[in-house]
């Protein structure tokens, strides 16, 4: 057999390179071709093979049914989601099981896309609707215990919500809505709910959605906007109200006591609260189909996709972060607060053990939020050992040469490995912005591949399931739901009033 001159024998290298062109191409086709017309010219592809003589007409039909083997096997639970899919991958999975040439040469594979179109979720409006499935409650506007404990599922578009939208006077209603849902189908919605007139239709063209941070900044939604409840702030919240009442519009009161006391947090060990941290990120990271971190990228050259579960994910490091301020500004005497800031270090540490890299650098970077930073009373009171240990830990978040430290020890682990997801969009970002999609009409496969290749680090990282020990008691259970619905000030100018609060004269 021909060696090829890396040492791989010359065959299973091609096999190789096939898969991973195969690969490219299921990840990153949305870029340069919508996935119904993909499907479509797959599907044609397969039809014209059909006239052809057999050596070649047999290959391109063996070439159709790998492409759509490894489509469904990539997609999944996505294509629930996808209008228009379900048809065409009906049509071209009866074609060719009908194939008598393919199901003798390639049984095994006719027999596992069978497998794969039973469990996939086509959607095929024409044929009798599913069951309806449960009607969840929007990630924190509802803090209910029994919510959180239960283990993460991966949020689609089409799921069904309750979620709270709020009048100027601070009164709301509840509506059911699809997690996907316009911002003139909310407005419906609502004003269905208000029974604000008997013209619904007038009520809706009187009524805004507008987004209001708890700094008090608002941002005006527009009819056609989508997908708006994951984009939500951590403390931000839906209000309706009329363009003339829009200026009145003022944040909810704050969510959580700002007065002295112990919290949670100085009642459980720093091991429990970073084994806790990095079993529910885990659940998280594991709820992002690697679709979503293309689609997150690259929405505004191809059409906007559902990426509900990695934008929580980035709502929740960016939750931590305010969590780890508000709990050392929360705290009011000065050695509690030292203790409080050795505990974060001590949690730090203990999630890069992990391999939990979104929770280290989600904590290390909420003490270094500049409130906290100045704190410099505090910090003097830190043991030595610890100011080293956090110095190293700033070395290694450091930004510098393109995150060369992070890089580095992230590149010496092996899965399960729950990395920094930022940084993995700030790489697509850059793949993106650096070169074209499309060079003289013709698809860049360089820049895809990148994109692919990218996109299996993310494969990498999961490809072996997660094993913490933690035992099961009252006191395990109290603890996760403590870690699992985090209550965070996000407003950064009342972190400063805290801060100054605690030490005013501190540089």
């Amino acid at each position: 057999m021909p060696i090829h001159p890396r040492g791989l024998p010359h065959r299973k290298m091609i096999k190789t390179y096939s898969y991973i062109l195969l690969d490219d191409i299921v990840l990153t086709h949305s870029l340069f071709l919508p996935t119904e017309k993909f499907l479509q010219e797959l599907h044609q592809y397969f039809v014209r093979a059909g006239g052809m003589e057999v050596p070649e007409g047999l290959g391109r039909k063996q070439a159709c049914l790998a492409m759509l083997l490894h489509f469904l096997d990539t997609y999944q639970g996505l294509l629930q989601e996808e209008e228009g899919a379900g048809h065409i991958i009906k049509d071209l999975y009866l074609l060719i099981m009908k194939d008598e040439s393919l199901y003798q040469d390639l049984r095994e594979d006719t027999l596992r896309l069978h497998q794969l179109v039973e469990t996939v979720e086509l959607k095929i409006p024409e044929e009798n609707q599913p069951p309806s499935k449960q009607v969840k409650p929007l990630f924190r506007h509802f803090r209910r215990i029994d919510s959180c404990l239960q283990t993460r599922v991966a949020f689609r578009g089409s799921d069904e919500i309750f979620c709270r939208v709020y009048m100027p006077d601070h009164s709301y209603v509840t509506i059911r809505s699809r997690l996907s849902a316009s911002v003139q189908d909310i407005l419906g919605s609502v004003t269905e709910k208000l029974q604000y007139s008997e013209e619904p239709a007038g009520r809706e063209e009187s009524l805004i959605l507008v987004a209001v941070a708890s700094s008090g900044e608002k941002v005006l939604l527009q009819p056609t906007e989508d997908c708006v409840f994951t984009t939500l702030g951590i403390n931000s919240h839906l209000f309706a109200c009329t363009r003339d009442s829009y200026e009145a519009l003022v944040p909810l009161p704050e969510e959580i006591q700002v007065s002295p006391g112990d919290t949670e947090i100085h009642r459980v060990e720093p091991e429990d609260i970073a084994n806790h941290l990095t079993a529910f990120h885990w659940e998280l990271f594991r709820c992002v189909h690697e679709l979503e971190f293309v689609d997150y990228v690259f929405h505004g050259e191809r059409g906007r996709r559902e990426t509900a579960n990695l934008e929580l994910l980035l709502q929740r490091c960016s939750e931590v972060t305010h969590w780890v301020a508000t709990e050392v500004l929360l705290c009011e005497a000065p050695g509690k607060r030292a203790q409080l800031l050795k505990k974060f270090i001590k949690i730090a540490a203990i999630c890069k053990q992990n391999q939990d890299l979104l929770s280290f650098y989600a904590v290390v970077m909420g003490l270094d939020n500049a409130a906290v930073s100045r704190l410099r009373l505090t910090w003097e009171k830190l043991p030595g050992k610890f100011k080293n240990l956090f110095r190293k830990f700033e070395n290694l978040t450091d930004p510098c040469r393109n995150h060369k430290s992070y890089r580095e020890v992230i590149s010496k682990m092996k899965p399960p490995v729950i990395p920094f997801v930022p940084l993995i969009l700030k790489d697509l970002t850059f793949l993106h912005e650096g070169s074209k999609t499309l060079v003289d009409g013709l698809v860049n496969i360089e820049k895809l591949h990148s994109v692919a290749e990218k996109v299996r680090t993310i494969r990498k990282y999961r490809s072996r399931p997660l094993c913490l020990d933690m035992e099961a008691s009252p006191h395990h259970l109290q603890t996760k739901a403590y870690v699992r619905q985090f209550q965070v000030i996000d407003n950064q100018n009342l972190l400063f009033e805290l801060s100054y609060k605690l030490e005013a004269n501190s540089q």
